[in-house]
């Protein structure tokens, strides 16, 4: 009888240690989740704080809005078998 208990107690004891090192894991999952966030925070806050002293400095621009010039000799692009034709003619095999 007393193998009986021996052989039962030891998957229990498994749960409970396996319990235990869950409760541990988690805890620390927790721990660095708040470190990164507490780190998050204060690198925004710093960021804000950057942006808003340049901002004072001199005011960001918001590019152009001006449309650019076309290169001169691409007017439009060449179609597939157009290329083809061009590739054939200089040499190139298909």
């Amino acid at each position: 009888m007393a193998d009986r208990t021996k052989k039962t107690a030891a998957p229990d004891q498994l749960k409970v240690q396996r319990a235990e090192d869950a409760k541990k894991a988690l805890s620390d999952y927790e721990a660095d989740a708040a470190a990164v966030q507490a780190k998050t925070a204060r690198l925004k806050a710093l960021r804000l704080a950057r942006d808003a002293a340049e901002g004072q400095a001199a005011p960001k621009t918001a590019g152009s809005t001006k449309k650019k010039a076309a290169k001169p000799g691409k007017d439009k692009p060449q179609s597939l078998s157009e290329w083809l034709k061009n590739r054939q003619g200089a040499g190139w095999r298909n």
